[in-house]
């Protein structure tokens, strides 16, 4: 195979980076023309159409491939400076982008970017994505690592399981009082009735693409098509989210770390004691000898381990 010209890779970058070709040229010192010739000859060489000319320019998905290697490419060159003493004159500071999802980020994620060693600096770019798309980030290399609730790993990157996020079921007991006869009884008891009540009542979802609470719905009935209600509130922020909750708009899967409390309270009612929503949640990365990279892993991993739970998911979905 043809060598990939550094000068046609990074060129290419810098117009996905930057959203068109004169924007790219400007970063890059060098004229339009420049920059459609070097993507044109990078196109030619690889026999594939690498960018969608639109506004703003996006990869395809051959494209997607050389701008992931490109970043990698570019990493890679960081961590050569640092490791040469020459980070703090050309590479600066280390910068690393991960996609995270919202209830990770809101709960335990957080915290355990504050144990990351700062010497040199590390910098987080972090991108907020439903656990079930951060790997499509990943795909376009958009980010170099991600929590996810994939297990099959993006092509170039290793996966490492983190354990389980623990959803419980909740609403506010004004909410349960008038929408949902039979919550917070168990199971046998109000069950039926319970599980027609939560395919009409008032819903919380995180987004349009929250599927949490149909896949609740679905693993009480057994019926594949199954969802809940259509009365839907979107509340786009995890804290958002579990105020909404509370705040008896609708029912909904808070974080147990964020619903415990509430439940002991007597804000919330736990709606089916014993039958949580279990989230699996893995640490993908890039294949990447980058020193930085593996210590954010490490440190994520274990705090992971403090704050997930270990073991095979009561009932598993997949969530904000």
């Amino acid at each position: 195979m043809d060598e990939l010209p550094l000068d046609q890779v990074r060129t290419l970058l810098a117009v996905v980076d930057e959203g068109t070709f004169d924007a790219a040229a400007a970063a890059l010192h060098v004229t339009p023309s420049a920059v459609s010739q070097r993507v044109k000859a990078l196109e030619q060489r690889t026999g594939r159409v690498l960018l969608m000319r639109t506004k703003p320019v996006r990869a395809t998905e051959s494209g997607q491939v050389v701008v992931r290697f490109a970043r990698q490419l570019a990493r890679l060159e960081r961590d050569a400076r640092a490791e040469l003493g020459m980070a703090q004159e050309e590479g600066g500071p280390v910068r690393l982008p991960i996609a995270v999802n919202a209830d990770s980020l809101a709960t335990w994620f957080l915290p355990a970017l504050t144990r990351v060693p700062q010497d040199p600096p590390v910098l987080f770019e972090l991108h907020r994505e439903d656990e079930s798309h951060t790997t499509a980030l990943l795909r376009e290399g958009q980010v170099m690592a991600a929590v996810t609730s994939s297990p099959d790993p993006v092509a170039g990157c290793t996966v490492r399981r983190l354990g389980l996020a623990r959803y419980l079921p909740v609403a506010s007991p004004a909410f349960v009082a008038r929408h949902l006869p039979g919550a917070g009884a168990g199971e046998p008891a109000g069950r039926a009735g319970l599980e027609r009540a939560l395919r009409r009542a008032p819903v919380i979802v995180f987004d349009r693409r929250d599927v949490l609470q149909d896949v609740f719905v679905r693993s009480l009935t057994g019926d594949e098509d199954a969802a809940a209600g259509p009365l839907r509130h979107h509340v786009p922020t995890s804290e958002g989210f579990c105020d909404a909750v509370a705040a008896g708009l609708g029912w909904g899967l808070v974080p147990q770390p964020q619903a415990e409390p509430l439940v002991r309270s007597g804000e919330l009612v736990l709606l089916l004691p014993g039958r949580p929503l279990d989230v699996p949640l893995y640490w993908q990365q890039w294949k990447l000898d980058s020193p930085a990279l593996s210590l954010v892993a490490g440190v994520v991993a274990a705090a992971a381990a403090g704050a997930l739970l270990p073991g095979a998911p009561a009932w598993s979905g997949s969530g904000p």
